[in-house]
């Protein structure tokens, strides 16, 4: 049966060649994958994962190659250890690369939501220094609009809000449209009191914008330390995962590797095992979900 496994791998490969006329086979999968993805991928997803892209933390062809060796690797050397089958464990080392994009995506969005929130807080505390000057919200965003210290899609929402305060002579609905579209906690406080201020008038604004300026800091240090936090979370994470599908060698260990596999002949006992691969792998995904979602939201 392997041999046969390994023929047909060989045929693949060899008809993969003669048909690109020469091209680098691995170039050739690599394009039929890219396409893939841009006919199936969602249009949002996209746009996160051109501006990972722009950002230069998007991985190489290389480095995703890296990773799918790597997740064979170790798939198929800890299923071997559990079934001593071949065929099971090539499935399981096939199963594990297909995960590799849905761990692509979930790094995506990690990168696009640490950038957000970046842009965000550049956002909330410029337009605080540009209101101490002009003393007018809308003001206050078209001095940042024209900055050049905002990107897309945040500087577009901006321009999207200058244009509706224009357009209706009131900030209500550009505030409700930013509110909406990044539902910070400090974008709406500090919208709240820029409405405050506009409609009801205030004494002593100044104070107050600073006392909003002292908390989106704090606010900003909190994230910050949360994702220094997450990191050290994630390497003890991954150690521990890993080692809960070594627990077979302790097994192993206590009744003999020639008695471990007499049981594997035992249909529950093989039951039992995919049970514990299939837990342990939820557990590690679950885990790798919690690190890169929700980075930088309050």
């Amino acid at each position: 049966m392997l041999e046969l496994i390994i023929l047909i791998g060989l045929a693949v490969f060899a008809l993969t060649y003669r048909f690109n006329n020469g091209e680098n086979v691995y170039r050739f999968f690599v394009s039929q994958a890219s396409s893939v993805y841009d006919k199936y991928a969602p249009y949002s997803f996209k746009e996160v994962r051109a501006k990972t892209k722009e950002l230069g933390q998007e991985y190489t062809p290389k480095q995703y190659m890296t990773q799918v060796i790597v997740f064979a690797v170790v798939a198929f050397g800890i299923t071997y250890l559990y079934f001593y089958n071949i065929i099971i464990s090539i499935i399981y080392a096939l199963i594990a690369i297909a995960f590799i994009p849905y761990l692509a995506y979930l790094r995506c969005q990690k990168v696009y939501s640490e950038f957000i929130f970046e842009q965000i807080q550049i956002y909330t505390t410029n337009v605080i220094m540009e209101f101490n000057t002009t003393q007018s919200f809308v003001k206050a965003l078209e001095g940042v609009r024209d900055s050049g210290i905002l990107e897309d899609p945040v500087l577009q929402d901006v321009k999207t809000m200058v244009d509706m305060s224009y357009q209706n002579g009131t900030i209500d609905e550009s505030i409700e449209f930013f509110n909406a579209k990044y539902p910070y906690y400090m974008v709406k406080n500090m919208n709240q009191l820029f409405l405050q201020i506009t409609k009801e008038g205030a004494k002593d604004s100044g104070q107050a914008l600073e006392n909003m300026s002292m908390d989106i800091d704090a606010l900003v240090e909190g994230v910050y330390r949360d994702q220094i936090d997450r990191k050290e979370f994630h390497r003890r994470f991954i150690t521990f995962g890993l080692a809960l599908f070594l627990l077979v060698m302790a097994m192993q260990f206590l009744l003999g590797t020639d008695s471990y596999i007499e049981l594997l002949d035992m249909w529950y006992v093989q039951l039992i095992l995919h049970a514990i691969i299939i837990v342990n792998s939820f557990f590690l995904i679950t885990g790798e979900k919690f690190y890169y979602e929700d980075v930088g939201v309050e």
